[in-house]
């Protein structure tokens, strides 16, 4: 019988999975993080222009451009996470598929998302050492990345 089921396991595993695996429509799913990813930044946008407009000029008083960009990343970061704790962003994101991760909305989400589901473990244990979790290797890795072209920049000019 233990023969049996490793022989099932082994040749057929591959078989059992094609033919009980959902099959993805690549375009249809290229398609979607394209029109969700570009939706995501024409939020963006909106907010920035009007940030820069004449009307938010006599509101607030006029904001440089830098500060309307640090601005504008900050109320996306507050989007992200605001619609992580309502329960709405994995919704978008089973719809929209990479559309939703690669913006920086995506990146909140990475952070919100595990220290919502390990706050029970406590602020250390729980949310402090995992809320990285996700995150973590995409500050590693782009950081080191950034660091590598910051040295061939410097080399080149």
């Amino acid at each position: 019988m233990s023969d049996h089921l490793n022989k099932l396991t082994k040749e057929k595993y591959g078989e059992m999975s094609d033919r009980y695996s959902k099959k993805s429509g690549i375009v249809k799913n290229c398609a979607m993080a394209f029109i969700f990813g570009g939706i995501i930044c024409m939020i963006a946008q909106a907010y920035y222009d009007i940030l820069m407009s004449r009307a938010a000029a006599s509101i607030f008083g006029t904001i440089s451009e830098e500060n309307g960009k640090a601005l504008t990343v900050m109320f996306m970061v507050f989007l992200g996470v605001l619609l992580t704790a309502l329960n709405v962003y994995d919704e978008i994101g089973s719809i929209a598929g990479a559309g939703t991760i690669v913006p920086i909305t995506g990146f909140a989400n990475s952070i919100t998302s595990p220290a919502m589901e390990y706050r029970s473990e406590g602020f250390i244990l729980g949310v402090g050492a995992q809320m990285f979790q996700v995150a973590g290797p995409v500050i590693v890795y782009g950081t080191a990345a950034s660091v590598i072209a910051g040295f061939i920049y410097y080399l080149i000019k």
